[in-house]
């Protein structure tokens, strides 16, 4: 990390970072407003759209109208995606759901079965079976248990992690309680997210980026198992914080869940294709 951060992109990702954690404080307050958000679009008409978002409708309305459900990270709330939802909406999808879950939470897996319950509301007010959930950083390890050990992977589709500590993360050695424990490398948490996972439905895809300063290493945010098909997008400059608003990030995100078929491979030329690893 610390060479990268020598590194022109490296200081101008941090300078980023800085702006961004100080208007996130701002808007920090205001996350705690509600406990969830629904942007939706109403019906099916799309004279109203922008050509961006007519153009996704018009070609996959399957991908255009498949929920996403928006994760936080620890001691946040959905603010964090104050960028990202309408990123997405801008380029067409129709339904960003974000929620909060208790900054109290200490336990990973609890907090997983929380999301599980969340997951059936919207599967239930949508009518649609399977979504799609982008998580960042702490929120990331919770939607991974709830697909891989609670049955999730029936309901999720695609699982893109930003920022998530896969393999831990040495900075929660920094302070020592329940959920610290579970995230320092090597927990028993982790060992038993590191089982066999055989047919696990759900399509990965981890971002890392070299300057993450929660992290640490910074390798430890890419998603390495047998069973799971995963794709592992390493970034340059850019901050945790920075992760859920970076516009590459927003676009490539965007692209994937707009381009996918059943097999989760890309239909469009262009879009990187997801890489399957199973084992």
């Amino acid at each position: 990390m610390g060479r990268a951060l020598c590194r022109p992109v490296g200081l101008a990702g941090m300078a980023l970072e800085a702006s961004w954690i100080g208007l996130h404080l701002g808007l920090w307050p205001l996350g705690h407003v509600g406990s969830r958000r629904s942007d939706q679009r109403g019906g099916y008409r799309i004279g109203h759209l922008s050509p961006t978002q007519r153009g996704l409708a018009v070609h996959n309305i399957e991908a255009a109208e498949t929920p996403i459900l928006l994760v936080h990270g620890m001691v946040d709330n959905r603010s964090i995606f104050t960028v990202l939802r309408r990123g997405l909406r801008r380029r067409g999808f129709g339904r960003v759901e974000t929620i909060n879950y208790s900054i109290l939470t200490g336990d990973v897996r609890r907090a997983a079965a929380d999301l599980g319950e969340e997951v059936e509301r919207l599967v239930a007010e949508t009518g649609y079976e399977r979504l799609h959930v982008i998580a960042h950083s702490l929120g990331g390890l919770i939607a991974r248990y709830y697909v891989t050990r609670l049955g999730g992977d029936e309901r999720v589709d695609t699982l893109v992690t930003l920022g998530t500590p896969h393999q831990g993360t040495y900075v929660a050695y920094g302070w020592t309680n329940g959920l610290t424990r579970q995230l320092r490398p090597g927990s028993a948490l982790l060992a038993e997210l590191d089982a066999p996972i055989p047919r696990c439905r759900t399509k990965f895809v981890a971002y890392r980026s070299d300057i993450d300063q929660l992290v640490v290493p910074q390798r430890n945010a890419g998603l390495h198992h047998p069973d799971l098909s995963v794709h592992n997008v390493e970034l340059r400059g850019i901050g945790h914080m920075s992760l859920p608003i970076t516009r590459s990030v927003v676009h490539s995100i965007s692209s994937t869940l707009g381009h996918l078929d059943a097999t989760g491979a890309t239909v469009t030329p262009g879009v990187s294709p997801l890489e399957q690893r199973r084992g």
